[in-house]
């Protein structure tokens, strides 16, 4: 992974947007002090550096009848399944995010469902087919506390990149 060098303004851009994905590039502009076309080109340097990925809106899962969350960990037959587990997986739409892991766990995911029952369909009818996963261990989430982006504190910012602005 190739780590980007920032300076202060990329790191001001991206606390003012990664607090809210929908705030105008001229709102972002006053804030940093900087023209309009400085923040476009900015955030479209960031994004073809693949620092920002992309926005989104995020559904609030209870409100569309969402009631389960769960993480569930997933041991695999054989680590050369990996692939063919997590393509399989991809597939199931409840399953919203898989991380390959250390520890006791070869992947572990995040699942949405309706209510327990639910949960328990997509794990014996959905994940039982699945080739090469051997068996899972399910933690059901009461409440999600928070949610946060990653901090934007102590960033290595380049001297060189900030002199050149």
């Amino acid at each position: 992974m190739t780590h980007h060098q920032i300076d202060k303004l990329d790191e001001r851009i991206l606390q003012l947007i990664s607090s809210n994905a929908r705030i105008p590039f001229l709102e972002v502009a006053r804030e940093c002090n900087v023209s309009g076309a400085a923040i476009h080109q900015r955030i479209q340097k960031l994004t073809n550096l693949g620092v920002i990925k992309g926005s989104e809106f995020i559904i609030n899962a209870d409100k569309i009848g969402y009631q389960t969350c769960a993480f569930i960990g997933v041991y695999l037959k054989e680590a050369s399944e990996y692939k063919n587990v997590v393509k399989s997986l991809y597939e199931i739409p409840e399953v919203v995010e898989c991380h390959y892991t250390t520890g006791k766990y070869a992947m572990f995911i995040k699942i949405y469902a309706k209510n327990n029952l639910h949960l328990l369909d997509i794990i014996h009818n959905k994940f039982q087919k699945i080739k090469g996963l051997d068996s899972t261990e399910s933690l059901i989430s009461f409440d999600e506390a928070f949610k946060r982006q990653v901090p934007l504190i102590d960033l290595n910012v380049s001297k060189e990149t900030e002199d050149a602005d």
